[in-house]
């Protein structure tokens, strides 16, 4: 049992050590934060890691990051809003581009741990905002252009405000899957 901790940990370790490499890295490759049983806030080249909910709702609204990642389950209590504009790596000059990284993942970018995150509604407002891998708990309503799910699971509805946003998203890239309806409001 020593020894499975102590190989959790340093696997840890190295994973955190990944992801302020991969933050670097092509945005289709996907970055995520290591696995991590205390509460944790770091801001690396534009990115949020945390466990905590209220960091996470922070760092997905307008002032936030172009990269927010978990690295445990967490519950919002309330909706949350994912809005702004951001760019990938945040840098002004790449494509608008943001996401939301559900997942651990060891120093050959393999998946590691998936995450889920619980939320009475998830309101995306941001372009091209992108979930990797773990689960959404809860209805996302969809309120701009190019909504992604990226190896993830939606266990809720998906509900998009135009036709427009609806087909400009992909579902199902690398698995990913919703188990509610998906629908247009207008």
């Amino acid at each position: 049992m020593k020894h499975t901790k102590l190989a959790t940990t340093v696997v840890t370790l190295a994973a955190a050590g990944m992801f302020l490499t991969a933050c670097g890295s092509d945005s289709d490759k996907g970055t995520a934060a290591s696995s991590s049983t205390a509460s944790t806030t770091e801001v690396v080249s534009g990115a949020s890691v945390s466990d905590k909910a209220s960091d996470l709702e922070k760092a997905l609204g307008a002032d936030g990051n172009w990269i927010v990642a978990t690295t445990a389950d967490v519950t919002f209590d309330n909706d949350v809003t994912v809005a702004g504009e951001f760019h990938d790596k945040g840098e002004a000059g790449n494509d608008i581009y943001r996401k939301f990284a559900l997942y651990a993942q060891d120093d050959k970018r393999n998946v590691t741990d998936e995450y889920t995150v619980t939320v009475p509604t998830l309101i995306v407002e941001s372009e091209n905002f992108n979930i990797v891998h773990g689960t959404v708990k809860g209805n996302i309503e969809v309120k701009a252009n190019g909504f992604v799910l990226n190896g993830a699971k939606v266990d809720g509805n998906i509900t998009f405000e135009k036709q427009e946003y609806k087909d400009s998203a992909v579902l199902d890239k690398d698995g990913a899957s919703v188990t509610g309806d998906v629908t247009v409001a207008e």
